[in-house]
């Protein structure tokens, strides 16, 4: 919070400016808290649902209010009433707030796909958060902008002449502008530059490993990790992580046989330290093996002897044979999660593209947003495995031992990373389709959309990374990771992908970034978030208004 109220007052250069937005989050995460503390008296929730919810509900909200109020102060320092320009300013950045909020909720809410209980909890939890951030930022905000006034601009701004012709001259002096211009001139080896850069960034993805994390990556000194170090030093790194075999039979006879099979099978694996007796229950039906490996719980070896053995006791006859232990649990984990990824990225994406085709009347854009994200979540992937698995910088982010990453990281970090992208997507292509459209030409719609809510992306950004990189101060691995990949990935994709590469492709697309089949636009509805009849509308209106009053 401190954090970005310091980012919000910079950005704005008003308290109330700054002090309205964080109220309208804080308006939203408490309404979206409150209604999931509530449902927990008939739903099971997760110790982590409500942290994501909080922590997602926050920064949206934060970021959809900071958007709709730096519209509502361009259309102030054009000449415009408060009144008048709360109403513009929720029916063109308000109809962007709503789809980027639908996208990170079709992101999160898909979460469901993995069938992996805790995460579709976390996912609905922190997809409710996010529509109520919406909501509020659609009802409340106009209701405090129209108090607030003309007290949102700094004291200089009030009281210098407002009018449309003076208010474009003013802004296009700022950065963004010059940064749109930049690029505009330079689009060709800052493309090239950026695919090629985050390309490289990418390659330790394809050594990645995923388990669930044990006690050996922990902090050195925490209770957790001396226990491990010494059952290691006194038996051994594999009995941190013993695995069980399950027996189970019709009879006990036939149980005991296929017991004993199976121990004989086992000992003689490979990386197998030793076998226990079977231990029966009373009916004589079901027997325990317990199992020593000689690695740690999340070595590759480990992994290695856990299929082995699985392969070797398939066969057992007249029993059925099944492992499980803290090895076997993560490798079933991380295949259930590797086999719903696609299937995961698919409808994600899938639903977004079609989303962003409806926002934006195009075909290019939707898809150059879904190509950019791939980018994103390979350089982002890449940079944390090279620290968090390989180890390498990794007294930067005071991580004591390297290990695999955990396996749930990849499916959560898509769904948040996904959906924050393509808030800032939306943010930015939805001022260039705006002027666009209403008659400015291709190549100064692209510079215009940066210049005007390239701040916006900017501080949004900011603060995104200071909520997630906080939590890579703490001591837990985990939490470490996700926080980490979070705030990179965050920071990656405003930065490099959104503010640097999608105006570069839109520059050389031009006029070609808004081209949709004739038979397409025909069947698509025209949701006109830009304003354009808005826009025709007002001075129709107005006009009448003068003739009555004539």
């Amino acid at each position: 919070m401190a954090v970005a109220a310091l980012v919000l007052v910079l950005t704005f250069g008003s308290l109330v400016a700054a002090g309205m937005t964080l109220l309208n989050a804080l308006v939203g995460v408490a309404a979206g808290m409150a209604g999931l503390f509530a449902l927990s008296s008939t739903v099971e929730l997760t110790s982590t649902a409500p942290i994501l919810a909080l922590m997602l509900g926050l920064a949206v909200g934060i970021d959809y209010a900071l958007f709709i109020t730096s519209r509502y102060r361009h259309y102030l320092l054009e000449g415009m009433d408060g009144e008048e320009a709360a109403g513009r300013a929720a029916g063109t950045a308000g109809s962007a707030v709503v789809f980027a909020g639908a996208t990170v909720v079709i992101a999160l809410a898909g979460l469901a796909v993995a069938g992996v209980p805790f995460l579709t909890v976390m996912g609905l939890a922190a997809a409710a958060t996010v529509a109520l951030a919406v909501l509020v930022s659609l009802t409340l905000l106009p209701a405090v902008l129209g108090f607030a006034g003309a007290r949102v601009l700094p004291r200089k701004q009030r009281t210098r002449d407002r009018t449309p012709a003076s208010a474009p001259a003013e802004a296009e002096a700022g950065f963004g502008f010059r940064w749109g211009r930049i690029v505009a001139r330079l689009r060709v080896p800052v493309l090239v530059l950026g695919v090629v850069g985050l390309g490289a960034l990418a390659l330790p993805v394809q050594d990645m490993r995923l388990a669930l994390p044990d006690a050996s990556t922990e902090a050195v000194g925490s209770p957790n990790r001396e226990a491990y170090d010494l059952t290691t030093e006194g038996f051994g790194e594999g009995f941190n992580g013993r695995l069980v075999a399950v027996v189970s039979g019709d009879t006990a006879r036939a149980t005991g046989a296929a017991a004993k099979e199976t121990a004989a099978l086992i000992t003689d694996t490979d990386g197998v330290l030793a076998v226990a007796a079977p231990q029966m229950n009373e009916k004589g039906t079901t027997a325990l093996l317990a199992v020593i490996p000689e690695t740690g719980p999340t070595a590759a070896a480990t992994e290695d002897t856990v299929n082995e053995i699985r392969d070797r006791v398939a066969d057992v006859g007249g029993a059925t044979v099944s492992l499980t232990g803290a090895t076997a649990v993560g490798i079933d984990v991380s295949e259930k999660l590797a086999a719903a990824l696609p299937v995961y990225l698919l409808l994600v994406v899938g639903l977004s593209v079609l989303l962003l085709m409806l926002v934006f009347r195009s075909v290019l854009v939707p898809l150059k947003a879904a190509l950019g994200f791939l980018l994103t979540i390979g350089a982002t992937f890449g940079i944390t495995v090279t620290i968090f698995q390989k180890g390498h910088l990794a007294e930067l982010v005071g991580l004591d031992t390297p290990g695999p990453l955990v396996s749930f990281l990849p499916i959560l970090l898509i769904g948040i990373l996904f959906g924050l992208a393509m808030d800032y997507e939306v943010f930015l292509v939805s001022r260039m389709r705006e002027d666009f459209v209403h008659g400015a030409d291709a190549r100064e719609s692209v510079i215009s959309g940066v210049g005007h809510n390239g701040r916006v992306v900017t501080a949004a950004a900011v603060i995104m990374t200071a909520v997630f990189g906080g939590f890579v101060f703490m001591p837990d691995p985990i939490i470490k990771s996700i926080g980490f990949a979070l705030a990179i990935g965050v920071l990656v994709d405003a930065f490099v992908v959104r503010m640097t590469l999608v105006p570069a492709v839109m520059h050389l697309l031009g006029r070609a970034a808004w081209w949709l089949p004739r038979p397409v636009d025909r069947i698509l509805p025209d949701l006109d978030i830009e304003g354009e009849r808005l826009q025709r509308e007002i001075p129709v209106q107005r006009e009448a208004v003068e003739l009555v009053k004539t």
